[in-house]
């Protein structure tokens, strides 16, 4: 592994403490002065508290609901609502309510530092992962290797009737350029945990920190036409997909163990496989040689080598591209200037582009997910129907991740056991939203 097995490490802890100081929360440092856990609306200035519009919120008899757990009243539930949905089925269910504990010494901090509780959740659903996949290499049985090499030549033969068994090719291709092989393996072996929370940090900074519409104080010349009309959900959603990749993930490599490519000419393994169109199938590891650049996440005892199927690092870096893609920009940036066609008709004659930083997108979202597919094929590490089922893995965490949301009242107790309070992006949005409605000479205090 050589240098790699400490650099990589390392960027990865900067990337999450540099995310977490990123994304720490500038707009509430007041409200970490407060020392008691009485009532927060009890220190409003008083023209806060006579505004007929706002004193509806403090009132524990006042029909408006709230928006948010943590705009509770001084009479505080200790239950909350919570609702578990499956498919057309619901039910409502009653959990623990966090908030007494928010003015604890963790919970200020998490409030000061929200990005803390993403770096709690990329670690549970990353080493939940690791520790699964773990389990399952060091419980392989002696026969996994042979289903495991069928399993590969049956997706060999697959590839050859559709045409499009074009591995060896491309890692012949990059064997005869050596520095772009290595470039390559420094691709697969490097960029798949750092930039996947890279885009992370740049995604919570983007929709949360720097994207609230309505998340300013009075008087602040900040406009929101300047920011992406996005939310911390969409943010969420992303973080989602990724928990229900890997899920699915774990469920097919553990279901269907594949052998990679760089795995079928290994003599120690067993016979060489015969590929559909004559010949032996005489794959190069490129990566995991005695030059190569291995990754310490992927090279060592506990790392199931027959979890090829699905492609996790095309799965991952397509669903990165199409956000980026598809991501929503501030209304300047929706289209660049019109330019006029040849066209007799007048209606028709103006054409809109996109604005740069759309193009930007575009072609950013389109390189990356490439990047990783050709670094996953050159290195041997994976086949094209690896990287077919990742997308498909990606797709379905695209639209089911909201499944993940039945899990908050497991949460809820959790926090509940440990008393601390998770910060809430609703509640904050609230907080402004009943801000515009004062006079800039009295800012919401805590």
């Amino acid at each position: 592994m050589g240098v790699g097995a400490f650099i990589e490490p390392l960027v990865v802890v900067v990337l999450l403490f540099g995310g977490t100081w990123i994304n720490r929360d500038t707009i509430q440092q007041n409200c970490l002065s407060c020392q008691s856990d009485r009532c927060w609306t009890c220190s409003w200035p008083t023209s806060v508290k006579s505004n007929p519009s706002i004193s509806q919120w403090k009132d524990p008899s006042a029909k408006a609901p709230l928006a948010s757990p943590s705009l509770l009243t001084c009479r505080e539930s200790c239950w909350r609502k919570r609702e578990i949905q499956l498919l057309s089925w619901s039910v409502e269910v009653t959990s623990p309510n966090t908030a007494p504990f928010r003015y604890r010494p963790v919970s200020r901090l998490l409030r000061k530092f929200p990005f803390l509780v993403e770096c709690w959740y990329w670690a549970l659903v990353y080493w939940t992962y690791q520790l699964g996949r773990a389990f399952t290499a060091v419980s392989l049985k002696e026969e996994t290797a042979d289903i495991a090499r069928k399993h590969a030549s049956e997706l060999l033969k697959i590839e050859h009737q559709f045409g499009i068994c074009w591995e060896r090719e491309i890692q012949r291709f990059f064997l005869r350029h050596p520095l772009w092989m290595t470039w390559i393996n420094w691709v697969y072996s490097f960029i798949h945990i750092p930039g996947t929370i890279a885009f992370l940090v740049c995604l919570y900074y983007y929709t949360t920190v720097q994207g609230r519409q309505h998340e300013r104080l009075p008087g602040s010349s900040s406009s929101p036409l300047k920011r992406s009309p996005t939310g911390h959900l969409l943010y969420e959603a992303r973080r989602r997909t990724l928990a229900v990749c890997n899920l699915l993930a774990f469920i097919i490599f553990t279901w269907w163990p594949c052998m990679p490519p760089r795995l079928l000419n290994d003599k120690n393994k067993g016979d060489l496989v015969r590929n559909p169109g004559g010949g032996f199938d005489n794959f190069v590891d490129t990566v995991h040689g005695v030059a190569g650049v291995g990754s310490i996440w992927t090279q060592n005892r506990f790392c199931n080598q027959y979890a090829a199927m699905p492609s996790l690092h095309f799965g991952y870096s397509l669903m990165i591209g199409l956000t980026i893609m598809s991501i929503p920009l501030a209304p300047q940036h929706h289209r660049s200037a019109s330019s006029r066609a040849p066209i007799s008709d007048q209606s028709l004659s103006r054409i809109y582009l996109p604005s740069r930083r759309r193009i930007a997108c575009l072609l950013v979202g389109f390189a990356y997910p490439f990047l990783i597919l050709v670094s996953i094929i050159a290195t041997a590490n994976h086949f094209i129907l690896d990287a077919v089922a990742g997308a498909i893995v990606c797709g379905l965490g695209w639209q089911g991740n909201t499944a993940l949301l039945n899990l908050l009242p497991l949460e809820d107790y959790f926090l509940w056991m440990v008393r601390i309070h998770k910060p809430e992006r609703s509640c904050l949005i609230d907080i402004y939203e009943m801000g515009s409605q004062l006079n800039d000479q009295h800012p919401i205090l805590c």
